[in-house]
């Protein structure tokens, strides 16, 4: 009786196999150019080979299924293509975007599913300009972390999300509402991340992790879109600052500081975050402080582009917020050349929901502009950025066992960073989103 249930099993396990040979699905990638993105040198007539999700080998030729051993595969020709890894932007914020032409009060007749069903648009023009990784650094938690689900069961399209969920501040800080009257701020109610004092902080950054933070997103400093004449300084006291960070790494998750005054830029490196946003206004002392603390920048001089434009063209923007993009807007390409020239690390992100979601892109042609070379602008969205998120054996280069995110543009991208705008295939884990 037992050979009787051995054999059983023995084919039962043949069986699976065999239905998992026949489901897996392989994909043979012809590229007529390839940007590793490692060490970002181009090979010439390259064959991608994947399996499932994951690039299985990379040859040089264009070899047949044959010459591969393979008895079946899809083929696609990107021979007069320029093939990339997946672009990552590191700051985003898919759930809303910014419409001068808006109504103000639109949040008050709406619900979150709302808000969820307004993002799918955005997630698709993200994806579709070849971003299959984001990073997003403030939505309310009811709505990113349902919609992270949805995309990774393959529910909805978009990239693949990593999200902070409700951002850590204080009262009246950046992330905190601003701009009605009390009874109304206190009806809707705070935020999770709302707090004052280290061990209440301490309490904040634990409650965001338990609704499902990958990464912690704190206001270190004021903000330039908050409607408030409150400046853009240190908002956190050094304490606070400490216990967050500290709180965060111990539960393993890394932290990054929305950061624009030169003080309270020293004092979130100083507590140890992991990168800023913004970085508006660095001085000497600031970049030493990322060399020593090992922190990158993330600079999103789209964002600061596109505030600086709504200036001249919204009448309805609040005093308080205008005075701010005067003052805050032109620092930041100073301060993007300093850190560039002082080889400080640099990570792409656009702030994506300040400027239009699809346009993600455009934030290549400014780190170009300021300084930094098409090769150093790409890597700073594949590889560089795989590093922050802490996700470099999975993402960022094409090589392989790594994830199938591949993206492709017409002509050698290293001679006109502008081609980035207009990619023509995007792949996802394996799946082809864009042909």
């Amino acid at each position: 009786m037992k050979k009787i249930n051995l054999k059983i099993s023995t084919l039962s396990v043949l069986s699976l196999l065999s239905a998992f040979a026949v489901n897996a699905q392989t994909t043979i990638i012809y590229a007529g150019k390839m940007l590793a993105g490692t060490e970002q040198d181009v090979k010439e007539k390259q064959t991608l080979v994947i399996e499932d999700n994951k690039i299985a080998a990379i040859k040089s030729g264009y070899l047949t299924k044959e010459q591969l051993n393979l008895s079946d595969a899809d083929l696609i020709d990107l021979k007069n293509q320029m093939v990339l890894p997946g672009l990552i932007d590191m700051h985003v914020h898919v759930t809303f975007e910014r419409d001068a032409k808006r109504n103000p009060h639109k949040w008050t007749t709406e619900y979150e599913a709302d808000n969820a069903l307004r993002s799918l648009k955005y997630l698709q023009r993200t994806v579709n300009a070849g971003f299959t990784s984001v990073r997003d650094l403030g939505s309310s938690y009811q709505v990113i972390f349902p919609l992270k689900r949805a995309i990774e069961r393959g529910d909805i399209v978009g990239p693949r999300i990593f999200a902070a969920g409700d951002m850590i501040t204080p009262t009246g800080g950046h992330a905190d509402m601003h701009g009605y009257r009390r009874d109304i701020s206190e009806a809707v109610g705070a935020g999770l991340g709302v707090c004052n004092g280290a061990d209440d902080c301490t309490r904040a950054v634990r409650d965001v992790i338990k609704s499902g933070a990958d990464v912690i997103k704190i206001t270190a400093t004021g903000g330039v879109l908050s409607n408030t004449a409150a400046g853009v300084n240190q908002q956190f006291t050094d304490e606070e600052l400490f216990a967050i960070v500290n709180t965060a790494h111990h539960l393993g998750r890394k932290v990054t500081a929305h950061a624009h005054g030169t003080q309270g830029i020293k004092a979130a490196l100083k507590a140890g975050v992991d990168s800023i946003e913004h970085g508006s206004f660095l001085d000497k002392e600031t970049i030493k402080l990322f060399k020593q603390h090992d922190a990158y920048l993330v600079p999103t001089l789209l964002a600061g582009a596109t505030v600086k434009k709504e200036v001249l063209s919204n009448p309805n923007m609040p005093k308080a917020i205008a005075d701010k993009v005067e003052f805050v807007a032109p620092k930041m390409q100073a301060s993007f050349k300093l850190a560039l020239k002082n080889n400080v690390k640099i990570a792409f992100g656009t702030d994506s929901g300040v400027s239009k979601h699809g346009d993600n892109a455009d934030e290549f042609a400014l780190l170009v502009k300021y300084g930094m070379t098409p090769t150093q602008a790409i890597k700073s969205a594949t590889v560089e950025a795989a590093k922050l998120l802490g996700q470099s054996d999975k993402l960022g280069d094409l090589s392989v066992g790594k994830q199938a995110d591949i993206i492709s543009v017409n002509t050698h991208v290293l001679n006109d960073i502008s081609q980035l705008n207009s990619v023509n295939f995007v792949m996802q884990d394996g799946k082809v989103l864009k042909q």
